[in-house]
């Protein structure tokens, strides 16, 4: 299969991180964000792990990001936790300049009850729009394919809806290789009336069961041509790549000409695959 590269410029673009674990992982990442950040994206997320798990190693990176010159965009998750402790890590990240988040429920870490102040996302919009006015501009998530606890599509999107209500500015997606659940979505809530920017979230193709084991995880559903073109490689992982390749960029391509307002890219904290990604669609 043989993919057409487009030259693009200024199509709005964003990466994904999560916080490295060990001080080898880091100084590799500078170099990996140096890479990415030629392609000048309008932000760089940072992600923040189950109950916060991992908030000591996010707001590090969501720092470093931000001595580097680039906007960072820090992941926040509030289930389990008080209206104290969120207000004082809020403010935190504002004396370090951070003008973006990414509003979240959150999964708290297993054997945890619910407990805490924030049940829902919405009520963490709510909160930091409440306390912060317009400091922030709040990323909520969004689900094509419906999230996985929702009782139905309907609910899934008057959900997204409550949360642009409580005041966020704009959607990022989970995953997916569908390009009509995305739409179908943005049809979805302009119908209850939201009009604000979801952009996709991309997830290159590069290890057929590493996916599969985060698709089951997440409820994102990878197609059925998808998945048998993938167990037929077994592990022939020069083939997957290349298949995962041509299947992404058309992806983007088809989300891109349809009018998606941007691409924002789940690096797993490499660059080639995005970097590549990115030569092929002229970004």
């Amino acid at each position: 299969m043989t993919v057409a590269h487009t030259k693009t410029s200024n199509y709005p673009i964003s990466f994904e991180f999560f916080p490295t674990k060990t001080p080898e992982g880091a100084a590799k990442h500078v170099q990996v964000r140096k890479d990415l950040y030629a392609r000048q994206p309008e932000f760089c997320s940072v992600t923040y792990g189950a109950g916060g798990s991992t908030q000591a190693g996010t707001f590090s990176m969501v720092r470093d990001i931000q001595a580097e010159g680039m906007q960072a965009a820090c992941h926040f998750s509030c289930i389990g936790a008080t209206s104290d402790k969120v207000r004082a890590e809020l403010q935190e990240l504002k004396d370090m300049g951070v003008k973006r988040l990414v509003a979240l429920r959150g999964d708290l870490p297993s054997g945890y009850g619910l407990g805490g102040e924030f049940h829902h996302a919405s009520d963490l919009v709510e909160f930091i729009r409440n306390e912060f006015g317009d400091w922030f501009h709040i990323e909520v998530a969004a689900y094509p394919e419906t999230h996985p606890q929702a009782k139905s599509p309907e609910a899934d999107l008057k959900a997204f809806a409550t949360k642009i209500q409580a005041g966020a500015h704009s959607g990022i997606t989970q995953y997916f290789y569908n390009a009509d659940a995305y739409f179908r979505f943005v049809e979805g809530i302009q119908a209850l009336g939201v009009q604000v920017p979801v952009v996709p979230g991309i997830m290159p193709i590069l290890n057929s069961s590493q996916l599969m084991r985060f698709s089951d995880a997440t409820g994102a559903e990878i197609p059925r041509w998808i998945r048998l073109r993938l167990q037929a490689y077994g592990d022939d992982v020069t083939s997957i790549r290349a298949f995962g390749m041509d299947v992404v960029t058309r992806l983007c391509e088809q989300l891109r000409d349809q009018g998606a307002p941007g691409l924002h890219f789940y690096t797993m904290n490499q660059s080639a695959a995005t970097l590549e990604l990115c030569d092929r669609l002229g970004l």
